[in-house]
């Protein structure tokens, strides 16, 4: 059933993001609907502010008035969203036709993280498996999991060449 659960976008009132998440989750545990409506979120930034000489960190919400709900789409599930205390309706076209996230938003908004494995750490020959510098091989000077890229040193022309590649385009020797 994760299958087809989706993001979608929830506006409320100015400040009442806290409050509908808090309600929202007080009614999925109530009515048992762990599994169809899977998650909640309120993007937020820590803010590193210095005034008068004195440091505070700030937590900021990104989105102000919108909350992020990763749901299965029913018509239950639709209303109950929809009629918690200071919602005010999905983002979309119509509040009737809630239109979810694509997997390319989000991506970029960085709702859905995912701890990315490799076989392969700094220091290693890696063998690149596809795009344009398929089939040569080379040394991993950097991993970058968060943002999905590698730096691998490949021989190109006769002089190391530094080339940043997705985790996905080289491969263990």
């Amino acid at each position: 059933m994760s299958e087809q659960a989706k993001w979608y976008v929830i506006h409320t009132y100015s400040g009442y993001e806290n409050k509908v998440a808090d309600n929202l989750q007080k009614t999925i545990e109530n009515r048992q609907l762990h599994d169809l409506i899977q998650e909640i979120k309120i993007p937020t930034e820590i803010i590193t502010e210095t005034k008068d000489n004195s440091v505070k960190e700030i937590e900021r919400k990104i989105f102000p008035s919108y909350v992020l709900v990763k749901m299965v789409m029913t018509d239950d599930t639709w209303y109950i969203v929809r009629n918690i205390r200071g919602c005010t309706g999905f983002v979309g076209p119509s509040s009737d036709e809630p239109i979810p996230l694509s997997d390319e938003e989000v991506r970029k908004m960085g709702i859905d993280t995912r701890k990315v494995e490799v076989s392969y750490q700094v220091g290693d020959t890696v063998d690149v498996v596809s795009g344009s510098l398929s089939g040569f091989s080379g040394v991993v000077s950097s991993v970058d999991t968060d943002n999905n890229l590698v730096k691998v040193i490949v021989s190109l022309f006769g002089r190391e060449t530094p080339v940043e590649l997705e985790l996905g385009q080289v491969k263990k020797s």
